[in-house]
Parts: structure tokens; sequence; C-alpha cells
């Protein structure tokens, strides 16, 4: 079958080590289903596998790809959770959680195989590639919104990096559930975006905000560090699921957030039951995830360029049809 895969580790330019090819198909394990893939959309995780992040040498060729929507053996319409042994369905008791393609082929192929578990059935109101982009980036944005950082309606949350398929859901999800959203990007044209999407305001990387914000949803790492803890009123959270800027801030802001008492979340992806929330919010609301582009399977290389340049705006979103 044809796939998307890491053949090679290179943490310098990691794209040199995806190739497009055949890939032996699926074999069938107990406890397993087998999903004909219909969309898989790009998370940065692919591009951090990609330079041997999370991905050992041994584990290669890796088919990539952790989200995907498509039929299960059955014919129903469905979409995958990604974290595998969460719940120790379909493996080894003692095996760690871990997210598919850190052990187990991915998604960026016709066909992919998964613990039935972690098949959910996938609305009727969402298109393969809406909900293809919804169990890492938007299951990510949902947990850190509504478990890790606690706001209610009419509560503020500043979100890094407009732009990504993290910050983007964290806006139209937090619009939705009636928060006042405030957006921050070096682009001019993602900020523009970000207030049509919802976020009251949108504004450079280190502008005064016009109030400070009850949480942060923090996935840029050190370039927006500093000014997201100064974005906090005291007693806010700032939740951090990643850092793509890097993960070690020049200015840690240690006395601000000990004499504020800010609370620092960590987080990462989400449970089953929260994904579960998440289809169902999307289907009762309206909300939809952004798509910036939805490209043939056969074109990986290109979402991937543009996913590594930071050129996107929501979800890239790969099609096997």
């Amino acid at each position: 079958m044809f796939a998307a895969y890491a053949a090679r580790i290179d943490r310098d330019h990691p794209l040199n080590g995806l190739e497009l090819g055949d890939r032996p198909t699926p074999t069938a394990r107990p406890g397993w289903t087998t999903v004909q893939v219909k969309a898989a959309s790009l998370n940065h995780h692919d591009l951090w596998s990609l330079r041997g992040v999370g991905l050992a040498e041994d584990k290669l060729p890796m088919i990539l790809g952790c989200d995907a929507a498509g039929i299960d053996e059955e014919g129903n319409e469905v979409v995958l959770h990604s974290v595998i042994g969460q719940s120790g369905h379909g493996v080894g008791p003692r095996e760690q959680r871990s997210i598919l393609t850190e052990k187990y082929q991915g998604t960026f192929a016709e066909q992919v195989t998964v613990p039935t578990w972690n098949v959910l059935p996938k609305p009727k109101e969402l298109s393969f590639a809406e909900a293809a982009c919804l169990p890492t980036a938007w299951l990510t944005a949902y947990r850190m919104l509504f478990t890790n950082a606690g706001v209610r309606p009419g509560d503020s949350v500043l979100v890094q990096g407009a732009g990504g398929g993290v910050a983007t859901a964290a806006i139209v999800l937090g619009r939705a559930a009636g928060l006042r959203v405030y957006a921050v990007s070096r682009d001019e044209a993602k900020r523009k975006r970000a207030v049509e999407l919802g976020a009251v305001e949108a504004v450079e990387p280190g502008a005064r905000l016009p109030h400070k914000v009850d949480a942060v949803i923090e996935t840029v790492g050190a370039a927006t560090w500093s000014h997201s803890v100064k974005s906090l009123r005291p007693g806010g959270s700032l939740v951090i699921s990643g850092a793509t800027s890097g993960d070690r801030p020049s200015h840690a802001e240690l006395t601000r957030i000990f004499f504020l008492e800010l609370k620092v979340v960590g987080s990462t992806m989400g449970s089953k039951d929260e994904l579960e929330d998440l289809l169902s919010f999307c289907a009762t609301t309206g909300v939809r995830p952004v798509i910036d582009q939805v490209l043939p399977l056969d074109r990986a290389r290109d979402a991937f360029t543009r996913l590594a340049a930071g050129d996107q705006f929501g979800k890239i979103v790969l099609s096997t049809e």
C-alpha cells in the first residue's frame, strides 16, 4: 500500500528522512481493528518523529501520522484515538502509553491497524477531513482549556502562536464556550484570521494586553514564555503542551510565578472520554476544525514542507480519496 514514512532520522533536516512509497499492509491481530483511511491530519509530532524525538532508530521504517478518520472492517465511519495503551486494551498490561507512530505504524497510509478500543464512531455531521483534525491538536486544546486551565464562560484566555493547530483549536473552542480569547502572532494575516475566528483581539508577540488573563494556552515555548507569565492575573494558570521554539527560555520568570502564585500545568493529548466529548461538542454546536489545506497523500512532502515553514493557519489534511 502507498504510505508516507520515516525512512531515517535527521535531527537537523527532518524532511530528508521522509519517504513516499509502498509499505506492507497491516496484518490482523487479536483485539485490533484495521481501518481504511479516508483522511489523516499532520501534527508537529510528525516532524519531531523525523528528528528522532519519541521514535527510535530500531523502529524504522515507520509510517507517520497520528490522526485519522475512515471506515472500519464492518463498514462503519470511525475516528481513531491516537494514544495507544492508555487503558491497557490491545497491548501488554505493563506497556506504557504511547502516541501512534512511537511504537506502531501510523495513519499516513491507505490502511492502519489500531486496538479496537481506540476506534470511535464518527459523527455524521463531520466530514472525514474534519474528523481527522480532532484526535491530537483539537483534543489537546480541549483538555488544555476545559480540564487543565479550568476556565469558565466569561473568563479570559491568551492563546500564543495563533495559526498552529492547537492554537487555532483553542481560539474556536474558547469562543464557542463563552470565553474572551486574546491571540498572539507575529504575522499580521494570522492575527486578522484569529479575530475572524472569534478572538476579541490579536496582538504582536510581547504586546501588552488590555487586562491580565485567567489562563494562557502555551505551545510556542521559549520565545513566548516570559510574555505568557507576565500576562496572567494573580493565581492564573499557564497550561503548556508544546515548545516549538525551544524548551529553554532565557528568563524563567520564577519570582513572578511564586510571588503571584501562578500555576504552571503540563498537558499532553487527552483521554478517549474527552475525545468523545469533543466529537459531540463539534457535532451539536456546529463548531468545525479550521483546515488550512487538504492534499492527496502522494503530496505529503508538500504538506510537511508547509508545516515545517509555519505557513499554515489551521490543520493540514492528507486525503486518500
